[in-house]
């Protein structure tokens, strides 16, 4: 008897197994959506199998022939205009020769990651980053800052990342200060290296309103209407365990009539009142003496469109954060060229660094070939709008 009601106990386990595969089988059967809410099928054999590169789940696939329709960050972009990079100038055998002896030398660093490479240069000779390299060994000749500028999305938020990138070079190559620091930002008050307030100002953003001239940050500030004059202010922290001391204040702004800065800091004793000049392009006012908290009203604010401020040395190496939440990178197809310009010829760029597609990333998305494509015209109108800088591209 004991013997027959073991094998019953077994006749009724296997029969749960096999009530157990039909079920999964059927659930594997079950349709990608019911009634509106979105399933995930069970599959016994996904360990096993080899998803197809080409396969996409994304609808955006289905916009491929209309790129430009896609709508990025809520803002559709225009058709680009593709514009080839300036080929490389030609290199005889012994060039090419030390150049990638030098690149060996320089970018093969053990322990980087499992390739034991920081850094991939792509072009003929190894020449991406020559002006960036050629301006750090030139510095103490070139009569200004080595800068870079780097243009991400919430990744960099807060000086996240970018802060540390600034103290290693400025600690290897020289300089001291923050850069440039919109009038202000949804991460303000979490930014450790700088602490900033700003009242009576309007934002535009590239994501929320193309129709203005945009660069590199993304944004522009105006003044509010409604009477009260706006303000800035700034204060120095000790993040870097260095003394919380800015070397000079400039203020960047892209149209001005008449505003009168009145301004006062912890190192004068006096207040400072300044009629800012006129200008209907991108412009700086500077103030060069050193401080720890300054405070700025500006008088008379009508018309007045601001960009930030820019606290730096006026040597060694200077690190722009130009973060902007949200952004895929392929707003930048909307990069005003002339302002651009503009903005390079009061802060040259020596190397632009490149942060994007965590905001496109996702687990139903298993081909991002139009992500590249699109990408590719945003290079490419970024070296349009800053021809005398190298780009560098951060994976994700």
């Amino acid at each position: 008897m004991e013997e027959m009601n073991e094998d019953d106990r077994m006749g009724r386990v296997l029969a749960w197994l096999v009530l157990t595969a039909l079920l999964c089988l059927g659930m594997y059967a079950l349709p990608s959506r019911w009634w509106g809410y979105e399933l995930k099928r069970v599959d016994l054999l996904s360990d096993f199998k080899t998803p197809e590169p080409a396969f996409s789940l994304d609808s955006l696939l289905l916009q491929l022939d209309q790129a430009d329709s896609v709508e990025v960050d809520s803002v559709p972009a225009p058709a680009p205009v593709v514009v080839e990079p300036p080929l490389p100038p030609a290199l005889d055998s012994a060039a090419l020769a030390l150049r990638d002896s030098i690149y060996r030398a320089v970018y093969a660093m053990e322990g980087a990651d499992s390739l034991g490479t920081y850094i991939e240069d792509y072009t003929t000779g190894h020449i991406g980053l020559k002006r960036f390299f050629t301006a750090l060994r030139m510095r103490e000749e070139l009569g200004r800052p080595v800068r870079v500028a780097v243009l991400g999305d919430s990744f960099i938020e807060g000086d996240i990342f970018v802060a540390d990138l600034r103290r290693m070079l400025q600690e290897r190559f020289g300089g001291s200060g923050v850069g440039f620091v919109p009038v202000t930002s949804v991460a303000a008050q979490y930014r450790p290296t700088v602490k900033q307030e700003a009242t009576g100002w309007l934002c535009h953003s590239i994501l929320r309103d193309p129709t203005h001239p945009y660069t590199l940050s993304g944004m522009s500030f105006e003044a509010d209407s409604s009477g009260l004059s706006p303000t800035i202010t700034i204060e120095a922290t000790d993040f870097l365990k260095q003394e919380p001391l800015f070397p000079s204040l400039q203020l960047l702004y892209e149209r001005n009539t008449q505003t009168e800065l009145v301004m006062t800091t912890d190192r004068r004793t006096d207040t400072l009142r300044q009629t800012l000049p006129p200008s209907e392009s991108i412009a700086q006012y500077r103030f060069a003496e050193p401080f720890a908290q300054a405070e700025l009203r500006f008088d008379r604010a009508e018309g007045l469109r601001m960009l930030g401020v820019v606290m730096e040395s006026d040597t060694g190496v200077i690190v722009d954060n130009y973060s902007l939440r949200g952004n895929s990178g392929l707003v930048w197809e909307q990069l005003d060229s002339a302002s651009s310009v503009a903005l390079g010829g009061i802060r040259p760029y020596d190397l632009v660094i490149l942060q994007y597609g965590l905001n496109v990333a996702s687990d139903s998305v298993l081909d991002y070939r139009w992500y590249r494509n699109r990408m590719t015209h945003v290079i490419s109108h970024i070296r349009n709008c800053l021809p005398e800088s190298d780009l560098l591209l951060l994976s994700v």
